[in-house]
């Protein structure tokens, strides 16, 4: 190669290095802009990273229920959402329970709502919670859900009464802890806060526990609701399992009230045995009856709702049965 050659080629070479660097920039420009407005697009100016439901706050899950739950003490008065309100509430939880937590935020925030992400210090679950968005408005009474973001809902755990009915708030968040695939509905008032039974949510189809508790019975998902009663000399009982509207006894009933029989505590059971307490009125065993779903009606006395042995037996019967719904669902 000639003197004249090489200088030739390395121009040669030297330009395309030049063409290379600049079509490399424009590419990284484009790049970068397209980056931009995606970004823009995934997170709207109206709302804040702290609000977007796929972060996920470390909290104790179970000290963030009990301090909700303990606020029904105030027995602040209570207000019932609207139909409206209802209708907006169910769609939400539906896009929830389908696993669309972002879908779930756009249509509960225009009822005072919102989704939060949030993952358990302790075990490492992931929950999402329902929650109202301002504390002191109105929605804060209507109550939460947690849902087990982990796997799909197999099973609910009910609390329509917290703190009336001590303690059953406690036994619930350590029921939803202790089997995957749960989720958790909480009244958010006491039940003589409201006009009237306004706020006693289990007679009353207006609220918006029993709004949630109905949309998963109308998946199919079959739940536990708690209750607690004091004992009196017709009320001899460590538990009353019935199954509310219902007077057959699924297998899942039998096998609850076996277990806890078998553990030495003193059983009535709705189906078979004259008990007090049978829940017969309760609307959402009556909801359940109409949507085919499997609903257990558990009374509880004192000793079995606190710390224990009896409640320790308690507990261990109650989460056998959610850990058969929990397998039966997978």
């Amino acid at each position: 190669m000639s003197p004249a050659d090489f200088h030739t080629t390395r121009k040669i070479d030297y330009s395309w290095g030049v063409t290379r660097s600049s079509l490399s920039l424009r590419i990284l420009a484009s790049f970068g802009i397209a980056m931009m407005l995606i970004a823009c697009q995934a997170t709207p100016s109206n709302e804040s990273e702290a609000e977007r439901p796929n972060r996920r706050e470390l909290v104790d899950i179970e000290d963030r229920i009990l301090d909700y739950a303990e606020q029904a003490k105030a027995r602040t008065p209570y207000t019932p959402p609207d139909e409206a309100h209802r209708e907006r509430l169910v769609q939400g939880v539906g896009h929830l329970l389908g696993g669309d937590p972002r879908k779930a935020e756009n249509v509960l925030r225009d009822v005072g709502l919102k989704v939060t992400g949030l993952t358990d210090a302790t075990t490492g679950r992931r929950y999402d919670e329902v929650a109202a968005r301002n504390a002191r408005g109105v929605e804060a009474g209507w109550g939460r859900l947690y849902v087990n973001a982990d796997t799909g809902v197999r099973w609910s755990v009910q609390v329509p009464h917290p703190v009336a009915d001590s303690d059953t708030e406690a036994l619930a968040v350590r029921l939803l802890e202790g089997a995957p695939g749960g989720a958790l509905v909480l009244a958010g008032a006491h039940r003589t806060a409201g006009r009237g039974d306004a706020a006693d949510v289990a007679h009353r189809t207006d609220s918006a526990f029993h709004a949630i508790v109905a949309e998963l019975q109308k998946r199919g998902i079959p739940g536990v609701q708690l209750h607690g009663f004091a004992r009196a000399s017709d009320r001899p009982y460590d538990a009353v399992v019935s199954t509310g509207a219902t007077r057959t006894a699924p297998a899942e009933a039998a096998a609850l009230a076996d277990r806890m029989q078998g553990d030495g505590l003193r059983v009535c059971r709705g189906w078979s045995d004259r008990c007090p307490l049978e829940g017969t009125t309760n609307v959402q065993g009556k909801a359940a009856k109409r949507h085919d779903a499997t609903f257990l009606h558990v009374e509880l006395s004192p000793q079995t709702r606190g710390n224990g042995s009896e409640a320790e037996k308690a507990r261990t019967a109650l989460s056998g049965l959610l850990a058969t719904w929990s397998e039966v669902g997978r």
